[in-house]
């Protein structure tokens, strides 16, 4: 990781929100200037899960609001200098259905509801996967908002004015323009890969509406000021509220301060991203034949890259054994898992029934038995050798999509930056840098954290152009400094 030189401090020292909306967990966290250092601290974090209502897979909305506001009004409390900004990110795909007023009609769909296989289906014989992908660039995922949209139209769902992302929808809900960021709005399946705007024949082919998308606008754009109840606290008022990388991906390679060309990335949580960044996209046959997407990023670029099963695998296989009377906390399973043989016989992690949510032992169980090896134990008392398999498994996919990285960019890779929470798991990052015979450099957890603040800081501090290289160095430089003050400040 490269040393950040000096920068100037902003002249205008009021503090900074950053949202980050998980789909385990969501944060608010507050950047200040104090003693001419720049500090973040976690404010507030509370769990989110999907909940099953009536047979599908839902997001607590009303909960999410309430919390991502009660760290508003937290911060608010905490920097008595003021607020002078506000921005979110958050996972893709998931959206709000909004009426004019911009209220939200029902709770989202969890993108894991098995709706959309059926949608996936029907939508391909309205238009090919090949042709999507030729339009769009971007990796097939039954997930991606496209499927979801077409599933609401087979189930005679409302459409509502619009339909806005989450983190969107949350900066919408607190006075901002209701806008669809570009790194957002790629990974619904529906933006045109080179014209970086919605795609009519796409919109066409589904038959949806093309005026209930927002209008789509480039990572670090100013919606708006904080209006409603929280913008009569006094430290809140006037904030301004920004859509920064809004997809918490591009949000997390943003915090990496990083330049030259021989790095990749793996942003490693529930799923795994294993990838690099690009200034032009890679869409020919061969990248396309093996579904690595072409996601947008900051400054113009690309986050080229595949998803990867992750930690998804660990935490499904732990509610089992809670279930089953034995709870396991992740570092402990780590500890565990690395005293085990190296296992027999490995996960194919991407399988896609081990991307569905529910009795994980028996799914991976069910794969070996398939594959001709014998079933694992499922009692919780052999929980270490289920995470060994899985860590082996995690590391030999990580290196084996790096090698078709190196591939399709034509880069000779040297470099490994490992971000998000999964950052954390020594095992695993050892696994991996064994693998891939990479360096490998362990970011910081809260990437999403760091990339949303630099997004800010770039902007507020004169740069508008938020689609130009020099922007992306600028975004680079604030999170070089806010790596090194995230390092430095103890969590709330």
């Amino acid at each position: 990781m490269r040393r950040t030189p000096d920068m100037a401090l902003p002249a205008d020292r009021r503090a900074s929100i950053a949202v980050d909306l998980g789909a385990e967990s969501c944060r608010v966290s507050l950047l200040r200037w104090v003693a001419d250092k720049a500090t973040i601290s976690l404010v507030h974090r509370f769990a989110n899960a999907p909940r099953e209502v009536d047979g599908a897979l839902h997001w607590d909305l009303k909960m999410i609001e309430a919390g991502v506001d009660h760290g508003l009004q937290e911060c608010a409390t905490i920097a008595t200098e003021g607020v002078r900004s506000i921005a979110v990110d958050g996972w893709a795909v998931d959206y709000a259905r909004v009426d004019a007023e911009g209220r939200a009609l029902a709770d989202p769909f969890c993108y894991r509801d098995e709706r959309t296989i059926k949608a996936e289906r029907a939508l391909h014989r309205k238009i090919g996967p090949e042709r999507l992908r030729e339009l769009t660039g971007i990796q097939l995922l039954r997930i991606n908002t496209l499927y979801q949209l077409y599933a609401d139209a087979l189930q005679g769902l409302p459409e509502g004015r619009q339909w806005l992302n989450l983190p969107e929808y949350i900066l919408s809900r607190w006075g901002g323009a209701r806008v669809a960021e570009h790194t957002n709005a790629t990974h619904t399946q529906m933006v045109e890969l080179y014209q970086r705007q919605w795609c009519r024949e796409i919109f066409s082919a589904a038959h949806l509406d093309l005026a209930s998308a927002a209008k789509i606008v480039p990572p670090g754009t100013e919606i708006g000021r904080l209006r409603g109840p929280l913008a009569e606290l006094p430290t809140l008022r006037g904030a301004v509220l920004i859509a920064p990388a809004c997809h918490d991906t591009a949000s997390a390679i943003a915090g990496i301060p990083a330049t030259g060309n021989d790095w990749a990335y793996i942003s490693s949580g529930t799923w795994s991203l294993v990838g690099t960044l690009l200034e032009q996209p890679r869409n020919g046959d061969a990248a396309a034949e093996e579904n690595f997407t072409n996601l947008g990023a900051v400054g113009g670029r690309i986050c080229f890259h595949k998803n990867v099963n992750g930690m998804w695998l660990i935490r499904q296989c732990i509610e089992k054994w809670t279930g089953d009377g034995r709870v396991w906390t992740v570092p402990e399973l780590v500890a565990e898992a690395e005293k085990m043989p190296k296992p027999h016989g490995l996960l194919d992690v991407d399988d896609p029934d081990l991307l569905l949510a529910g009795r994980m032992p028996q799914r991976i169980n069910a794969q070996r038995v398939r594959k001709g090896f014998e079933a694992l134990d499922e009692r919780p008392e052999n929980a270490p050798v289920f995470a060994s398999l899985i860590f082996h498994s995690l590391a030999s996919r990580y290196a084996k999509v790096l090698d078709r990285v190196a591939f399709h960019s034509g880069k000779k890779l040297k470099r490994l930056f490992v971000v998000g929470g999964a950052s954390q798991n020594d095992y695993l990052n050892r696994l991996t840098k064994e693998a891939t015979g990479l360096e490998l450099f362990r970011g910081a957890a809260e990437s999403s954290t760091v990339g949303n603040f630099a997004v800010q800081l770039a902007v507020l501090e004169g740069s508008r152009d938020a689609v130009t290289g020099a922007y992306a160095e600028q975004v680079s430089r604030w999170a070089g400094l806010f790596v090194a003050a995230l390092a430095q400040t103890p969590a709330k």
